[in-house]
């Protein structure tokens, strides 16, 4: 295990690097959700699948979150891509690297999704828990994380779960952001996994999502929670085993 700093435009980003062995192999970045971090239990889990697989980890905590740098209030989609794009830039020099795949949980999923349209030539793969696809959406119709609001008149900051608050900008951001547009972007493989039971963001949209990628497997968990709590092994044998399928 090796702890990282990674800049992006003058702020600092936490990361840890787990390699499965000295040898050269294919690299996972992995990105966590909306008020989590690099180090909540189920995207550890899914980091160990992704080792035993014989692939190396790359966890970091995004922008306003966790270790890393920035004020969580002033957080948007955009600063997290460019994160995830920092990260790739920093990865692809590495010696022991021989490809790149992106991994993100909620809204870590919907922008490892972006991320990957935009750099399709730099990312060959993409594992996408429970991505929270519904974001843009809802931004542009006025409800979001059980606030309501006029979507032409966004209120300066939103009070949000845990006693925090979110900027304007955030959903000024979301609402310019279309999550097919990155779909259609992306050739490579894709690995969608959501839990049945998950309340938080729709499994439709991932059903939906399987559909127009153009190289998808969907997995639906059977009582699963949006945090993959009940059936941990069951997400790392799907991760596990998708990726011993890919080529190396």
């Amino acid at each position: 295990m090796q702890n990282l700093t990674i800049m992006d435009d003058g702020i600092q980003l936490r990361a840890i690097l787990e390699r499965p062995n000295l040898g050269r192999c294919p690299l996972v970045i992995v990105l966590h959700g909306f008020t989590s971090s690099k180090d909540k239990g189920h995207t550890v889990a899914a980091c160990q699948a992704m080792r035993e697989a014989g692939f190396a980890t790359l966890r970091f905590d995004l922008y306003g979150h966790g270790e890393s740098g920035g004020e969580f209030k002033r957080h948007t989609l955009y600063q997290w891509i460019l994160n995830t794009l920092a990260v790739i830039d920093y990865a692809r020099p590495l010696d022991f690297v021989t490809d790149i795949y992106l991994s993100g949980h909620s809204q870590g999923g919907l922008t490892a999704a972006l991320a990957g349209g935009m750099a399709p030539d730099r990312v060959k793969g993409l594992i996408l828990r429970a991505p929270a696809f519904m974001i843009p959406r809802c931004a542009r119709e006025g409800s979001l994380l059980g606030f309501t609001f006029d979507p032409k008149r966004i209120p300066e900051e939103i009070q949000i779960i845990k006693g925090l608050t979110l900027g304007g900008n955030y959903i000024r951001v979301a609402q310019t952001i279309h999550a097919e547009d990155a779909m259609d972007r992306f050739p490579g493989p894709v690995l969608l996994i959501h839990g049945e039971e998950d309340d938080v963001v729709p499994p439709e949209d991932s059903r939906a999502a399987a559909k127009r990628y153009q190289n998808c497997q969907l997995e639906l968990i059977p009582g699963e929670t949006h945090h993959f709590d009940r059936c941990p092994e069951q997400m790392k044998t799907v991760i596990r085993d998708w990726l011993i399928k890919q080529p190396k």
